[in-house]
């Protein structure tokens, strides 16, 4: 298994590194490292969600409020710094991700307790999430000029020559890694998907670790939220309407198994990189907008039968080898 994950992973790195290429010999700045880094800096929230996403995915759940969770967190601290700028940055950072994990909890909580299934719980939360960014700021934008200029200013200090921004999804990638690879609450996440009744025998909590994945899913969608608001010095109703696709996309491109118990890290983040560099770069070479929605879905869809293939084929193996013991 562990030797199909790579490959998988090794594949999408060089489609990737291909795809730079092609965008490079017709416009050659693309593939400058200034240029990359600041793809990466593009792409740094939707990594920091895939993440949050695979989480979830893995235990045979999806989360589709997490964009809606980042409008709402994004919202309230705008919202609280507008009116209230002295409060220190931290301080906002750490009250963005706690309220991204309660409402996380939301999700968690009507999944585990309820048994709802995920994807209808968090279609309704999505809404519900929407709804109350609009009664809470009655539909008015809190824009640029109402933000303290240390809220706007976070993600584009630089450390070391990268943006905090950059740096915020790279923290975010060190600490699912070894979260997933290292701990048991990761180990978990993958065998309850893998097989939720073994797990059970066990001794995990298949309810709980769902409502922990939904959890982490809110915290780094709260993150998100602060992040995105910051960085784009605007706060509205319809922020990052429609982005929950873009991070199930990634997750899928970067072989998350929608079955569950299957993907990595590495996937995941190659993923979002391989999103944001065709955002990136079809605009670079005036490609009409609907052919990059139809580049970007055609992507998915051969992410998703590649993964397919290679699940069946891991399963032949499997039974080859209990034929053989036997």
């Amino acid at each position: 298994m562990k030797s199909l994950k790579l490959s998988r992973d090794v594949v999408l790195a060089v489609a990737l590194v291909l795809l730079v290429i092609l965008v490079s010999l017709r416009f050659p700045g693309f593939a400058s490292v200034d240029s990359l880094v600041g793809v990466f800096n593009d792409t740094s929230i939707l990594i920091i969600l895939a993440l949050g996403q695979m989480a979830v995915i893995l235990t045979r759940c999806i989360d589709l409020s997490m964009a809606s969770n980042l409008a709402l967190v994004g919202m309230c601290t705008a919202m609280l710094n507008a009116s209230v700028p002295g409060i220190p940055i931290p301080f906002l950072v750490i009250l963005a991700i706690i309220l991204g994990a309660l409402l996380g909890s939301i999700n968690g909580l009507l999944v585990w307790k309820l048994d709802i299934p995920p994807i209808v719980v968090t279609l309704g939360t999505l809404t519900i999430f929407r709804g109350i960014i609009f009664l809470i700021s009655d539909g008015q934008w809190v824009n640029a000029h109402e933000m303290s200029a240390g809220f706007k200013a976070v993600p584009r200090l630089e450390l070391l020559g990268l943006p905090l921004l950059s740096w915020s999804a790279l923290i975010c990638i060190v600490a699912l890694y070894l979260l997933f690879t290292r701990t048991a609450g990761g180990r978990a996440l993958y065998a309850v998907g893998g097989n939720p009744d073994a797990a059970v025998y066990t001794g995990i909590n298949v309810g709980r670790t769902r409502f922990n994945a939904f959890v982490l899913s809110g915290a780094l969608s709260g993150l998100a939220g602060y992040l995105w608001v910051s960085r784009y010095a605007v706060a509205y109703v319809d922020i990052a309407g429609g982005f929950e696709l873009d991070v199930v996309a990634a997750c899928v491109i970067g072989g998350i198994s929608i079955a569950g118990g299957l993907g990595s890290v590495a996937g995941a983040v190659l993923g979002a990189l391989f999103l944001g560099v065709i955002k990136n770069a079809l605009p670079v070479i005036n490609i009409s907008p609907f052919w990059q929605q139809a580049i970007s879905g055609s992507a998915i869809i051969i992410a998703v039968i590649f993964n397919a293939r290679s699940e069946r084929r891991a399963g032949r193996i499997i039974l080859k080898h209990a034929e053989q013991s036997s």
